[in-house]
């Protein structure tokens, strides 16, 4: 039987016309057709595959995507290496150097700095540790996974594995990868870890803000959860103090808890029965927000935050550099920041068309060519101990085993806990020392070799100090500490300066591999659970449906007890009593099994009320404009008997009304506005309903005077390194304690550049910004109104003047965009999606990025939307994250779940199935999900038999 491989005689003309193209820049090298197409998959016919015990199929829908059949999970999962090698070996190579710090091999010099860094976090290093204490049987898979990788290299190099490699070939970096190894899929977790890290960007941002902002005017911009509008994820249950096991059925709030926490103070208590919490009965750092700068043996008490301020403010210049630093590490999922989320949702029989449970999820992340989730099936023909798995969904190149889906019992979706589990240490270091309860204690060092494609090997010192690594190492310009800002009196003296460590939980070993795989293999909520409860890292949230009807949530996760502190800023490491006191006992973390509202929504809001739990998960939730929205339109389905049906799943997911225009809108409607060109703009708010089609006018008049007010009211009182890249402004010096004037009687001001990229500034226009300024909405003279003139005597002086600014800026800014009639105004011609294929994509040359990217895509949505295909504000309009898939499962019928992937099985460009998903991602259709042999053997295109 010949083999098969997909292609299209369309795509065949724009390949032939690139590689003309290609042929110019190569120096006479050229590219032909079969260059291109020598890596695209075989998907029929029959392979010897060496390793395997009995023959496999692969069965490929008219998407690509496969289906496996094994005898044995060890032929199943070597079946499962060579499949996704066999699409997206690119991107699982990449993907592997990047989390070994190794991207200099492939790219050259240009990657030392960031290599620098994730040698100095040590992902590798800890995935090594957490393989050898994996159990046998789960590296027995991940061995099997690596063989069918290897077989697979074993017979393609070069442009035969991708054409990337032949990229890499005309550039020089004589690069050939080297065999795939267990330790490669376990260190994915690492990547996957740092981008779900959770508040480590906002603790960064808080302290880089007391440079130009004073406490209160910082607390302004992280007002508190409302508990009161937007309901957390568990809304019943509390943890026994006698067994520190929470009972979802519970009432009642923190008093008697772990920890000695009680009332409204945060419970820091340990895993240790007995233990004190914050301070063991004293007044620790009750309502902290601070670190405090104290040493050994003195009250933090009611200056505990200051000295905490006041010794971050000593170390804004390290953390700035720190923060440039985590801004160039390339995101695997996406940007770290209060837009990052995802949605997940699950009904009841009772309430759904079907009599049985509906399970929907649609993770946010970063756009990625090619997606960052792989759909797959992976069955074994027979169900037994010895293969127990049948299960679809999506998984990550580069790791065995199903990350979201189903099996033949239960679905699972998961979305981001948001948990704190990072922390940044001041560390007063000093001839080979760190400052330690007052005495000097000696930090470990290692050296780290890089190995640099086309130049000489760098070697770089990592010091660790007992909170972790030294991150502010990093920075190749290292300048003092502090300049002449204040520091608590009870701190080590500045000297040359404070270190910054990074603590972090994915930093110490566990066995989160391990818990794919019971995952996969569950089936039932205890068994659900008992998975959950090795998924330490990252923190998510869990949700679960079954075919006998039940659905629960389970918050999994290592989520540290602290002493003193609370994560919000960075911690004196001089000072014991801010270590980390243990973890919280996963009995005590939330759950729930058939609450008795009948749904469960996850959408990166507080998981439990702040007063009803003793342990402090985190206090930077999402603020909750998403999962409020999906419990409204819930309740706006089942009230009065209604029932809910796979498609209002599938039409949640599109939704787009904007939560900040419903709140803003008639605020700006009362603005008298003089001029009839802004006038104009303005009444195309009236009457509008708030969704954000990508054909809506109104929709991009209202973002832009979003935007437009952000930066007025906030974006240009914040410190450079929040600012966008490029943005200048004059602004007061840092350092200047109030108006100073020069001779000739004006202001004394500076210019200042922004420093963060546009997809990473502030202020994002994320939800927390919603409950900012709904706040100041009801404060017309809040000095956050007030902004800088031409002189003293301009500039807007309360909320009306600087809403009629907005407005007036946001129609100009328009009008230079968009042209000058309204009426041609669309909100998709400002919000596009552009798919860039990782490193070459994005770093190669023009053409080659010509060649391998896609787009753009005019997008509905938008931030903090159901359907978040979100942007920063700070940054333009450009789309930054997006449902990165979508699903809904059928308890009922599995063959009648549906899914949808951001772009398609492959990772080839020119392939068939390189972004056939995107257009029907794009208009928020979905692709049947066929799971019996049945209907997956109905549905299949190709077939390929791999045999011993």
């Amino acid at each position: 039987m010949p083999a098969k491989k997909t292609s299209r005689r369309a795509r065949l003309i724009v390949i032939v016309v690139v590689l003309l193209i290609v042929a110019g820049i190569g120096g006479g090298s050229y590219w032909g057709v079969s260059t291109v197409r020598d890596s695209f998959p075989q998907t029929t016919g029959t392979l010897k595959i060496k390793g395997l015990q009995a023959p496999v199929s692969v069965k490929r829908d008219s998407s690509g995507i496969p289906q496996i059949y094994a005898d044995n999970s060890e032929d199943l999962f070597l079946a499962q290496g060579y499949v996704q090698a066999q699409d997206r070996f690119w991107e699982m190579d990449v993907r592997r150097h990047m989390t070994a710090g190794r991207l200099s091999e492939m790219f050259g010099a240009e990657q030392v700095e960031t290599d620098a860094f994730l040698r100095t976090l040590g992902w590798r290093r800890v995935a090594e540790k957490e393989y050898k204490q994996l159990p046998a049987q789960t590296k027995d898979f991940l061995k099997a996974y690596s063989a069918g990788v290897n077989a697979y290299l074993k017979d393609h190099k070069g442009s035969a594995l991708s054409v990337e490699y032949a990229a890499l070939d005309l550039a020089g970096k004589g690069y050939e990868p080297q065999p795939w190894n267990p330790v490669d899929s376990v260190a994915w977790l690492k990547a996957m870890a740092w981008d779900l890290r959770g508040n480590m960007t906002d603790e960064v941002d808080r302290a880089l803000m007391t440079s130009r902002l004073d406490k209160d005017q910082i607390e302004d911009l992280y007002p508190g959860y409302p508990y009161d509008r937007n309901k957390p994820i568990v809304d019943h249950g509390a943890v026994d103090p006698a067994t520190k096991k929470f009972d979802p059925e519970a009432e009642g709030g923190q008093s008697g808890a772990p920890g000695g926490a009680a009332g409204g103070e945060r419970g820091e208590g340990t895993e240790g029965p007995g233990t004190g919490g914050a301070g063991d009965g004293g007044q620790g750092a009750s309502g902290g927000t601070g670190a405090g700068g104290t040493t050994p043996g003195t009250s933090a008490g009611e200056n505990g935050s200051q000295g905490a301020g006041q010794a971050v403010q000593g170390a804004s210049t390290q953390l700035g550099s720190v923060a440039q630093k985590l801004d160039k590490v390339p995101g695997l999922l996406g940007p770290n920041g209060s837009g990052i989320g995802s949605n997940s949702w699950v009904i009841s029989g009772k309430y759904t068309t079907t009599g049985k449970p509906l399970l929907a999820n649609d993770p946010h992340l970063a756009p990625q060519l090619p997606s960052v989730w792989y759909q797959m099936g992976l069955h074994c023909r027979s169900i037994d101990k010895t293969c127990p798995f049948d299960v679809s969904g999506f998984t990550f190149s580069g790791m065995p085993g199903v990350v979201i889906g189903h099996n033949q019992n239960i679905s699972w979706g998961m979305t981001n806990l948001g948990a704190d589990v990072t922390d940044l240490y001041l560390e007063k270091v000093k001839d080979g020392h760190y400052l330690y309860d007052g005495k000097q204690v000696p930090y470990r060092t290692r050296e780290e070799t890089i190995k640099v494609a086309g130049g000489k090997n760098r070697t770089i010192t990592v010091r660790e100090t007992n909170n972790g690594p030294i991150v502010s190492d990093r920075d190749k310009e290292l300048r003092k500490v502090g300049d002449k800002s204040p520091v608590g009196n009870a701190a080590p003296d500045r000297g040359d300066g404070y270190a910054i460590s990074l603590r972090w939980t994915a930093l110490e070993p566990s066995k989160t591999m391990d818990a794919v795989f019971k995952l996969n293999r569950a089936a039932n909520f205890s068994e659900f659970r008992e998975a959950a409860g090795e998924f330490a890292v990252p923190s998510q949230n869990l949700i679960y449906a079954d075919t006998k009807g039940n659905i629960g949530y389970q918050a999994p996760g290592r989520i540290p007890v602290r002493g003193k502190g609370d994560g919000r800023y960075p911690a004196p490491g001089w000072d014991s009593r801010y270590r980390w006191k243990g973890y919280i006992p996963q009995s005590a973390l939330p759950w729930e099994y058939n609450p008795e509202r009948g749904y469960i929504v996850t959408a990166n809001q507080a998981v439990v009320d702040r007063e009803k739990y003793p342990y402090l998960l985190t206090d930077d939730w999402g603020y909750g404009a998403r999962s409020q929205r999906i419990n409204d339109l819930i309740q706006s389905k089942i009230k009065d008997g209604g029932k809910i049906s796979m498609k209002d799943m599938e039409s949640m997911q599109m939704d787009n009304s904007s939560e900040i225009a419903k709140l803003l809108v008639p605020y700006l409607l009362k603005i008298d506005i003089d001029d009839k060109y802004v006038r104009d703009a303005q009444k195309l708010l009236e009457g509008w309903d708030y969704t954000q089609d990508s054909d809506s006018a109104p929709a991009a008049y209202f973002n832009a005077v979003w935007r437009n007010l952000l930066k007025l009211s906030f974006g240009d009182k914040l410190p450079k390194e929040l600012r966008v890249k490029g943005d200048c402004l004059y602004v007061r010096p840092s350092d200047d304690s109030g108006p100073v004037d020069d001779l000739s009687g004006n202001e004394r001001l500076v210019r200042e550049c922004g420093q963060r990229s546009p997809d990473a500034a502030q202020p994002d226009g994320g939800d927390r910004w919603f409950e900012v300024v709904r706040k100041l909405l009801k404060q017309p003279d809040s000095d956050w109104w007030k902004t800088r003139g031409t002189s003293r005597q301009d500039g807007d002086k309360n909320r009306d003047e600087l809403l009629a600014h907005a407005m007036k800026d946001a129609r100009w800014e328009l009008t230079s965009k968009l042209g000058k009639d309204i009426n041609t105004w669309s909100w998709g011609r400002l919000h596009r999606l552009m798919l860039r294929n990782q490193t070459l994509g994005t770093e190669g040359p023009g053409v080659v990025r010509w060649m391998l990217n896609r787009g753009p895509w005019d997008l509905s949505g938008g931030e903090a939307a159901v359907n978040a295909t979100g942007w920063n504000a700070a940054g333009g309009y450009d789309v930054t994250w997006v449902p990165s898939m979508r699903m809904v499962v059928d308890l009922s019928d599995l063959d009648n779940s549906r899914w949808i992937n951001l772009t398609g099985a492959s990772g080839h460009a020119y392939n068939a199935h390189y972004t056939d998903q995107t257009d029907k991602w794009a208009r928020g259709e979905f692709l049947d999900w066929p799971y019996s042999e049945k209907a997956v053997s109905k549905a299949t295109d190709d077939q390929m038999a791999l045999t011993p």
